[in-house]
């Protein structure tokens, strides 16, 4: 066995070597995932809404205290499936900053994604400009709490009951956000998780589809499993079902998620230290939220310095991303509404590293690299 002297000098070392990406899955020690295993293994039920995909189902109602929770493959599917349960087939107003699962939802779904442009704080859509936008082929507003922070949901409710029109939230990163007492997840017709590995909780794959509307729940149930219950057949459908093994992962990381944003609030915190006072900006976070910590997102002055940031980190490893680029009515496919500041904030936003594993010493390396750039 090393002396302490000589350990802490590996393991120096050893994170001077190591490759840092912007996001590394929690894995569950593996012991606790056998268990579940075990489980399957004696029951013989790996698929179709087996008893531990229900018993996730329970348990995530209860975490964001939501009526209807279905588990599903992937968020985009949900995406799919919620335009489709609403029954809309015209113009959906939607972010230009976002994955670009969200348009591209919107676009295979034969729906017009007409784009609004952001809020300069958050990130989200401008609510404020919604209803500029509205036309009488308008049916619904389909926003991304960007970064787990929340869009103006007041808002957003109070133009869309006005014009009668349907809401759709993707909520993919704001898993564990609560906002005046409740998550997230309750507001809108309908609102989609993502459980991908790279999200602060994870399936590996999968997401989820959320109302609190029970007719709307019924179509959900039918739309996710091909439409029908047994050997009756009541509408059309999709898989969009999810494992055994996929939900078992989950019922590991469940319980653990107030420690993974206690942890990532502090890994924050610690490159926020590093960027107070200098011109590095990071987005508003809402005094009334508890939030949960999914990204640390920076601006930089220009795409110029992000490049130069991005490059002075490559060269020691380290592997941050572009969340989000380019701004999604950008895309060469489809050319659409200009939105001047999520253009702008699309060419100088860089998510850094943030993850549970990520140690303090880490931070510390990374937002030196950044800060002797930026200075350079």
């Amino acid at each position: 066995m090393l002396p302490e002297k000589e350990n802490i000098i590996l393991l120096e070392k050893l994170e001077q070597k190591s490759t840092i990406y912007v996001t590394k899955p929690f894995l569950p020690p593996l012991e606790e995932y056998i268990e579940y295993l075990n489980q399957i293994w004696k029951n013989e039920w790996v698929t179709n809404n087996g008893p531990l995909v229900r018993e996730l189902e329970r348990r995530l109602k209860e975490y964001l205290g939501v009526k209807h929770l279905f588990f599903l493959s992937n968020g985009t599917i949900g995406l799919q499936i919620a335009i489709k349960v609403l029954g809309l087939t015209g113009e959906i107003i939607t972010t230009p900053f976002s994955y670009v699962a969200t348009v591209n939802s919107i676009l295979w779904e034969n729906c017009k994604p007409v784009f609004v442009d952001i809020d300069s704080n958050t990130l989200c859509l401008d609510a404020d400009k919604v209803e500029n936008a509205i036309t009488e082929t308008t049916q619904a507003v389909l926003p991304t709490h960007v970064y787990g922070i929340p869009c103006n949901v007041e808002k957003i409710n109070a133009v869309a009951k006005k014009h009668n029109l349907k809401v759709i939230y993707d909520a993919a990163h704001s898993f564990g956000t609560i906002f005046k007492n409740r998550h997230l997840s309750v507001f809108g017709d309908i609102s989609v998780l993502s459980f991908h590995a790279t999200k602060l909780f994870h399936t590996i794959e999968g997401g989820a589809i959320i109302t609190n509307n029970d007719v709307l729940a019924e179509k959900i149930r039918l739309f996710r499993s091909f439409g029908h219950d047994r050997d009756d057949y009541f509408s059309i459908g999709i898989n969009g079902k999810n494992s055994e093994f996929h939900a078992a992962v989950g019922l590991c990381l469940l319980p653990r998620m107030e420690g993974f944003i206690k942890k990532r609030e502090e890994l924050s915190h610690r490159y926020q230290k590093h960027f107070s006072g200098l011109n590095v900006q990071t987005p508003r976070i809402p005094e009334n939220i508890r939030y949960n910590y999914s990204y640390y997102p920076i601006l930089l002055q220009d795409e110029n310095q992000l490049l130069r940031v991005m490059e002075g980190l490559r060269k020691n490893d380290i592997y941050p991303r572009r969340y989000f680029y380019p701004s999604l009515n950008q895309l060469q496919y489809l050319k659409g509404e200009s939105c001047p500041v999520s253009e702008n904030y699309a060419k100088r936003v860089l998510c850094l590293p943030l993850y549970y594993q990520l140690t303090l010493r880490e931070i510390d390396k990374i937002a030196k690299i950044i800060l002797n750039e930026i200075n350079r």
